[in-house]
């Protein structure tokens, strides 16, 4: 590990999404994962024996709130920034991570791209250094921080349509074919097989073929609940 390398605390206490987060961080230059802790009390016990810089700390912990952990953290004077990674839409709990100093906020579930480019941001801004010459400097420190423009939808896909067909996969507990999703959507089995395959490429839902007895496999989507590893 070398020294300017920025030291990561996964705190997140479903096991196979913490080691999905500690895959992706390490996956990006200049970021380690130096722990796992699946609560606040084994948050609390990493930061007493060994340096982090940064915690991705879930909101929602068995033992507590992490915002109230991270309020502690800052009464207490310690350094360490926070990324809130939850599945917490709600954006009074936003305005406070802000008013905390949470750094980035990112909901689950994502894929690889996009911690990623939450991470390159965080290091970006970690980068900057010395006093600023007038308001343009100060303005592109923090625009490091700063989430690009949402990305533009595949030709042909809506946002609402796709928050419709999201919603009907993560409720469909057995999965759903595009059959499926067309009935309970509303909408052609061609247009609901697009909406599924864009959930798939962004790393939110999976496929299978299932094999029937006659004739070509039908494919089965299933709403991912913690993050898959990603070739992007």
């Amino acid at each position: 590990m070398s020294a300017g390398e920025v030291r990561v605390l996964i705190v997140e206490d479903d096991p196979v999404a913490a080691d999905a987060h500690a895959l992706y961080v390490g996956r990006v230059p200049g970021f380690t994962a130096v722990g796992i802790a699946h609560s606040l009390a084994e948050a609390t016990r990493h930061l007493e024996r060994t340096r982090v810089d940064l915690l991705l700390l879930d909101l929602a912990l068995p033992d507590g709130h992490g915002l109230r952990f991270a309020r502690g953290l800052r009464a207490a004077g310690h350094p360490v920034d926070v990324i809130a990674v939850t599945s917490a839409r709600d954006l009074a709990v936003v305005r406070e991570s802000v008013s905390l100093g949470v750094v980035q906020y990112v909901l689950k579930p994502f894929a690889f791209p996009t911690l990623r480019e939450r991470l390159l941001r965080y290091a970006e801004f970690r980068q900057t250094a010395g006093e600023a010459a007038g308001q343009d400097d100060v303005d592109r420190a923090m625009a490091a921080l700063r989430a690009p423009r949402p990305a533009q939808l595949p030709k042909g896909l809506s946002a609402p349509t796709l928050d419709r067909v999201a919603a009907l996969l993560r409720a469909a507990t057995e999965g759903l074919t595009a059959a499926g999703a067309a009935e309970a959507a509303g909408i052609s089995r061609i247009t609901a097989r697009r909406y599924l395959e864009h959930l798939v490429d962004t790393g939110r839902a999976d496929r299978t073929p299932r094999y029937g007895q006659v004739g070509r496999p039908e494919l089965h989507y299933r709403w991912l609940a913690a993050p898959q590893a990603s070739n992007v």
